[in-house]
């Protein structure tokens, strides 16, 4: 997946530096490009969730850059990033939230220097790096506390905070109440909006089956 992620980068920076008269990513790369991302997010659903989020989130990242390519999104802002280089960017912190992400690396990526990237980026993203990176493991440790029943601590490690009481400060600054709180609150919500649809399947059954038929 990664790798697919980095040839599509690399096409898309070729194409940003030689663009094609009239013409933007060529339509069959990026269709094999997106095909191979969401084929690897079907195989890894029921294995590896998080895998297949990073492979779906990797190929909305692409359409986006390439509809703000197109838009000429990028042209009306001097000094915003290139497409290519948000596309590489977003995928970056997808795959690496479990590790130490900071502004050298991400520069690195998007091939500028950390002070250039660190002023494109806040006129791309809207915000400086190390506070897109906090939120997206914000919402990366929301989908988790939801979707699974590991305790807070392994979460907060395995999106790359430095342990639960991190996770906890910038959790309540962010969302105004305790991680332990948002997530019994949501997945109560959860269990509840489940048994009505349970309820509703079971009462459905009843109705339809021949044998409960006066």
């Amino acid at each position: 997946m990664k790798f697919v992620a980095d040839q599509l980068a690399e096409s898309l920076q070729t194409n940003a530096t030689n663009p094609p008269a009239g013409a933007g990513l060529p339509l069959p790369c990026l269709a094999r490009s997106l095909a191979k991302l969401l084929e690897t997010a079907r195989r890894e659903l029921d294995s590896d969730r998080e895998a297949a989020k990073v492979s779906l989130v990797t190929a909305s990242s692409i359409l986006q850059s390439e509809i703000e390519r197109s838009s000429g999104a990028n042209g009306s802002r001097p000094g915003a990033l290139a497409a290519w280089q948000i596309a590489r960017v977003r995928a970056f912190v997808e795959e690496n939230l479990h590790s130490n992400i900071d502004a050298r690396k991400l520069s690195a990526v998007a091939k500028l220097s950390r002070a250039h990237f660190s002023r494109s980026f806040k006129e791309s993203f809207g915000e400086p790096p190390h506070a897109y990176v906090i939120k997206r493991r914000l919402e990366r440790a929301c989908h988790l506390m939801v979707t699974t029943s590991e305790p807070l601590g392994e979460i907060a490690l395995g999106v790359g905070f430095s342990d639960q009481s991190h996770l906890c400060k910038l959790f309540r600054r962010a969302f105004g109440q305790r991680p332990s709180i948002w997530r019994r609150d949501h997945k109560t919500r959860a269990s509840i909006s489940m048994a009505g649809i349970g309820n509703e399947c079971s009462i459905t059954g009843r109705s339809d089956d021949p044998a409960n038929t006066p």
